[in-house]
C-alpha cells in the first residue's frame, strides 16, 4: 500500500501519496492552481512557473513551483496570497506578450487576473514550454524533438532541422502545444496584439473562490489536467 502524507494546502487538511507533487495532491482536491507547462504523467520542469506557491517552513516561505515540489508530512502550502498572486500575475502577463497569439495564453492569463499588459508585444510561435518535447521523449520514447541553441536562440527543433525516422507523426507535439489553439477571432494581425479578454466573464464565477477549481473552461484547449482527471 503506497504511503500517505497529512499537509495543509491553504488552510485545508489533505492527504497524499508520497512522491506527489504538490500542484497534483492540490487540484486533485479541487485546488486550482494555474499551471501551463504540467502534463499528467511527465516529468515536470517548472518552465512557465505560473503554479508557484509558497512553501512555509519555520514561520518563513519560500516560493516555488509547485509541480516540482514533492508533498512532505506536515508541509504548508499557501497558493493564493497577495504576494503569489502578484507574482504570478506578472509571469502570466510576461507570457502573453511574449506570445499573445495563442488561446491557452490568453485563457491562462485571464485566470491569472491580468487585465491589462505593459510589456511590448511579440509575435514568438514558442513559448519553451517543452510540453511537446516532453511528450516525445517520455511518452513515445521517440526523442525527435529537443532543444537546440543557447539564449536567444533557443528554440524547439529537429535534430539538425531533418525530421527523424524515429518521428512517430503522431501529431501529439502540436495537441499538446499551447501555440495550437488559435484565438476565438483567428490570428491577430502584426501589430494589432492585444490581450483578448473575451473569455474574461468565464472567470467571474471563480472571483470569489480564486483557488477553487471550478472547470472554468480556461485552458481545456491544451489538455488542461483539471479537465483530464
Amino acid at each position: 500500500m503506497q504511503q500517505q502524507v497529512t499537509l495543509t494546502i491553504d488552510g485545508s487538511t489533505i492527504r497524499a501519496a508520497r512522491g506527489t507533487s504538490v500542484l497534483e495532491a492540490a487540484l486533485g482536491y479541487g485546488i486550482c492552481i494555474p499551471h501551463l507547462c504540467h502534463v499528467p504523467g511527465l516529468k515536470d520542469t517548472g518552465a512557465c512557473r505560473l503554479c508557484i506557491v509558497e512553501n512555509v517552513q519555520n514561520g518563513r516561505s519560500r516560493v516555488t513551483t509547485s509541480c516540482t515540489l514533492t508533498v512532505q508530512e506536515g508541509m504548508v502550502i499557501r497558493t493564493n496570497t497577495e504576494n503569489i498572486k502578484r507574482l504570478r500575475r506578472n509571469i502570466a502577463e510576461l507570457i502573453v506578450a511574449e506570445a499573445p497569439n495563442s488561446r491557452a495564453v490568453q485563457d491562462m492569463a485571464v485566470r491569472c487576473g491580468v487585465r491589462e499588459v505593459r510589456y511590448p508585444f511579440r509575435r514568438e510561435n514558442c513559448i519553451q514550454c517543452g510540453r511537446c518535447v516532453r511528450y516525445c521523449t517520455e511518452m513515445w520514447r521517440a526523442n525527435a524533438l529537443g532543444f537546440i541553441g543557447r539564449g536567444k536562440d533557443r528554440k524547439v527543433d529537429f535534430a539538425f532541422g531533418n525530421r527523424r525516422d524515429i518521428c512517430k507523426k503522431c501529431q501529439s507535439c502540436v495537441i499538446y502545444c499551447p501555440m495550437s489553439v488559435t484565438p476565438c477571432g483567428g490570428p491577430m494581425k502584426p501589430g494589432e496584439e492585444k490581450l483578448c479578454g473575451k473569455c474574461e466573464s468565464v472567470e467571474l464565477m471563480a472571483e470569489n473562490a480564486y483557488g477553487a477549481c471550478v472547470h472554468c473552461e480556461l485552458g481545456k484547449g491544451f489538455q488542461c489536467s483539471r479537465h483530464a482527471m
